[in-house]
């Protein structure tokens, strides 16, 4: 996700704290990009574990399962 988007959502956080609040047109965009930054970290994750390998004891070495 861009560093302007992430901007854009804490600028919106602050807003939504003051006394006006937000617009609604405000309200579905802050809506819209915390979806997409909510995807952005899911992938993220995601790409980070399908990395990630677990080595037991007796030196074996697995990935881990998803779950479905």
């Amino acid at each position: 996700m861009e560093q302007k988007k992430i901007d854009r959502i804490n600028e919106l956080a602050r807003k939504a704290r003051t006394p006006e609040g937000l617009t609604p047109q405000e309200l579905a965009e802050r809506d819209a990009l915390r979806q997409e930054y909510i995807a952005a970290v899911r992938a993220s994750l995601t790409a980070q574990l399908d990395n990630t390998v677990i080595q037991y004891s007796d030196g074996t070495r697995r990935r881990p399962r998803k779950k479905s």
